[in-house]
């Protein structure tokens, strides 16, 4: 089933139709997706990064689950198909094609499916719109980035905090420097190392003033593999994690605004589970970002221990709302549940062909 989930695009599978063999598998999604050819021309891709993804969903044996999700980002320019990320766009489809591929029974007007985030550990909460039992596409939800209006999915997550890294702050500090670079490495549902924008020697007007300035995407790149060293996860020149956030103050009645790398390309909007990341790091004072973002205190509400955030995160299609309940503060902050409202729609329903010899 080819999907738009979110602000992204790609094939959903049920994992079962897929070769069991990890290698061949991957060499299946190279080829349907067209990969590796920027152009993506002979197959699915849409030659950019949102562009060429690919869910797997599968029915879970994981009490108190409905089904288990796999995101794959394949490369464009090269043979890699990346399961180390999740992306929380893509689950916005998660829910509607499992209760469409018969996973998940439709029960009433709202339907709600739990899944379990492979990739990072997290459980996620869908609530999808089934009137008359039945997925419906069809709303009055906007999201920024995408046309017209859908219908709402709720994505409640949970389970996020050292979505990769065990911690939320892996290296042991709040704020660092690489490269000459005051830095937070975070793992809020996504490894991210932030930076600001200033002291990249960014206006942070424009998007193209960092993809097309290829001495500046270097040197991200190297701040980025230091990141991933420092934060234990390995050599990433291969992988897209850690992802970097660039912020620059809110210019629309916002928080912050965060420019979201790909690694290698800017987000032409914004990715959900690196919105949670940037969210949940303006709530602490130490981190980098603090000094370029509105404090969202006045958007704080107190239930006994629970703190209650909204959190609006612009990006250069627009912005994205993050819903926040954490405990603690600062340094021992707490994410305890973020929840986003998104859109999907279903695009096309068939069978892709690959060749015979991969």
């Amino acid at each position: 089933m080819f999907m738009r989930a979110g602000t992204s695009r790609g094939p959903f599978f049920l994992l079962e139709d897929l070769p069991a063999d990890p290698e061949v598998r991957d060499r299946v999604l190279l080829a349907a997706m067209g990969s590796p050819d920027p152009r993506q021309i002979d197959g699915l891709g849409g030659a950019t990064t949102v562009t060429s993804k690919v869910a797997m969903v599968s029915p879970s044996e994981r009490p108190g689950i409905d089904v288990d999700y796999r995101f794959a980002q394949v490369w464009l320019d090269k043979a890699i198909v990346d399961t180390a990320p999740s992306c929380g766009n893509m689950l916005a489809g998660v829910g509607p094609f499992a209760i469409e591929r018969g996973l998940v029974a439709a029960e009433g007007d709202e339907t709600r499916v739990r899944i379990f985030d492979v990739n990072t550990g997290s459980r996620i909460e869908a609530i999808v719109q089934t009137p008359g039992e039945v997925v419906t596409y069809a709303g009055d939800q906007r999201i920024d980035g995408v046309p017209g209006t859908g219908a709402p999915v709720v994505l409640s997550f949970s389970d996020v905090v050292g979505s990769k890294c065990g911690a939320m702050f892996p290296t042991g500090a709040v704020r660092e420097e690489i490269d000459g670079v005051a830095v937070s490495c975070i793992d809020v549902a996504m490894p991210m190392v932030i930076m600001r924008a200033g002291d990249l020697d960014l206006s942070g007007n424009d998007p193209d003033e960092i993809s097309g300035n290829a001495v500046l995407i270097d040197r991200i790149e190297k701040i980025r593999l230091e990141a991933g060293r420092r934060m234990g996860l390995g050599d990433v020149i291969e992988s897209v994690i850690p992802k970097v956030g660039i912020l620059t103050p809110p210019r629309r009645g916002g928080d912050v605004y965060s420019y979201y790398l790909t690694p290698h390309y800017v987000h032409p909007a914004h990715a959900v589970t690196g919105a949670i990341c940037v969210a949940s790091s303006i709530l602490i004072g130490e981190a980098v970002n603090r000094v370029v973002a509105r404090s969202p205190a006045e958007r704080l509400s107190d239930r006994a221990s629970t703190s209650l955030a909204v959190v609006r995160v612009e990006h250069p299609s627009g912005a994205i709302d993050v819903r926040l309940e954490t405990i603690g503060s600062d340094a021992q902050l707490v994410v305890q549940r973020a929840e986003i409202s998104h859109t999907a729609r279903k695009i096309m329903d068939g069978h892709v062909f690959v060749p015979e010899r991969l």
